[in-house]
């Protein structure tokens, strides 16, 4: 690749608040779950194997940026480039250590558990609060060695999560006794990383097994939660829920936004299914909702930070007037472009006679405000698995 593109895809990377460290080939890793697989829905570049040269120059262009107390610099780059456990590169240690060294900014990263463990423990002490490091635990059961053929052994991770570094720990629910005995190992090891656990949804690009076991693990995932809720565990308990769960959880938010669009009932509004199913039940008739399904990710996902413009473009017919949600046009570049990377302006071209309106109220920062705001697990069992409403949310099916 020529230097110079390179250094460019760096720059936009680097935009994003990312450090696109590369191990210069496919993830080796291996999890059949992974999001981040490069499916072709959106363009990626096959970066090289980073060297000392690109380092020093992405170091220097970071410390160009000023830095912002909210902020926290991810190691990797997933925009242009596709996504890799970066702690497999011989250099990574060395320049997670340079870059806490060397400026004032934090640093994010996510791994499932190749950090050394006494290193980046010690970095933690050294540096407190700059670290965020989300180790990906995935699980703990028999069924690790078929979702993660080549994760790193249980006691390295017992190793890297007894310490300061590990600021989250994620894991999920696979059957009966999966998630909830994950919680208690986890918590028994270390009282104060946060356990990030729930359920994953499947993808159209996901093997058939892992789908199904995922799909087995959802239908635990209630008796698992309410065990762990009634365990009384010290730590902090976020959960992870199909994106209807996490509607339904926000639905005083969505139905306040909706309301103060003052749209007419003759206004079409584009939703995913979940935000559809919140829309149909409590504010049934106020408006038309252009319910667009994931066509470009599939699977088992409903979720309208994830539509595409290619998704919104199968579902107009008549339409003369289309709202959007802001959310949709929101690629971390903040270009007005869909996680596919393709454009707004280009999208409107298609349609001359369509005038399309932007909801800006509905965006990434109100949706991943309130991700966070009510996605404890006590939210879940007391106002999802314990509130009547929700049987009757569940009951709403969406347009075919």
């Amino acid at each position: 690749m020529d230097q110079e593109f390179l250094f460019e895809l760096y720059r936009r990377e680097i935009h994003d608040r990312k450090i696109p460290i590369s191990l210069g080939k496919t993830c080796p890793v291996k999890c059949t779950f992974c999001y981040e697989q490069d499916i072709s829905y959106r363009q990626t570049y096959p970066t090289p194997l980073t060297t000392q040269e690109h380092w020093q120059y992405m170091l220097n262009v970071i410390k160009s940026f000023p830095t912002r107390e909210e902020e926290a610099w991810v190691i990797g780059g997933n925009e242009y480039m596709e996504w890799t456990d970066l702690f497999l590169h011989p250099r990574a240690m060395d320049w997670l250590e340079e870059f806490l060294e060397t400026t004032d900014k934090k640093v994010m990263f996510f791994t499932v558990g190749y950090a050394d463990p006494k290193r980046i423990n010690r970095l933690a002490e050294k540096y407190p609060g700059r670290i965020n490091y989300e180790l990906s635990v995935i699980t703990l059961s028999e069924h690790r060695k078929r979702l993660m053929p080549h994760a790193p052994p249980l006691e390295k991770l017992y190793e890297v999560l007894d310490g300061p570094a590990v600021t989250s720990a994620n894991f999920y629910s696979f059957g009966p006794d999966t998630m909830s005995k994950d919680a208690e190992m986890i918590s028994k090891i270390n009282k104060n990383v946060i356990l990030w656990m729930g359920c994953l949804t499947p993808l159209k690009y996901i093997d058939k097994e892992t789908t199904e076991m995922m799909r087995h693990g959802r239908t635990y995932l209630p008796d698992e939660a309410r065990k762990i809720y009634n365990a009384d565990l010290p730590n902090t308990q976020m959960i992870h829920t199909e994106s209807y769960i996490t509607a339904f959880l926000n639905r005083n938010k969505i139905i306040k936004l909706f309301d103060r669009c003052e749209l007419e009932k003759s206004d079409s509004v584009v939703m995913a299914g979940n935000v559809y199913r919140v829309l149909k039940q409590f504010r049934r008739n106020r408006a038309k909702f252009l319910y667009v399904p994931n066509a470009t990710l599939g699977g088992d996902s409903d979720c309208t930070t994830l539509l595409t413009f290619k998704d919104v473009e199968k579902r107009i017919t008549n339409e003369t007037q289309v709202w959007l949600p802001k959310v949709i046009m929101e690629r971390s570049s903040n270009d007005n472009r869909d996680i596919s990377g393709d454009s707004f302006e280009e999208f409107k071209m298609k349609f001359p006679r369509v005038r399309f309106k932007v909801l800006h109220k509905i965006n990434s920062d109100m949706s991943n405000k309130k991700l966070y705001e009510k996605g404890y697990l006590k939210n879940y069992v007391e106002d999802y698995l314990n509130n009547p409403l929700s049987k009757a949310y569940e009951a709403i099916s969406v347009p075919n």
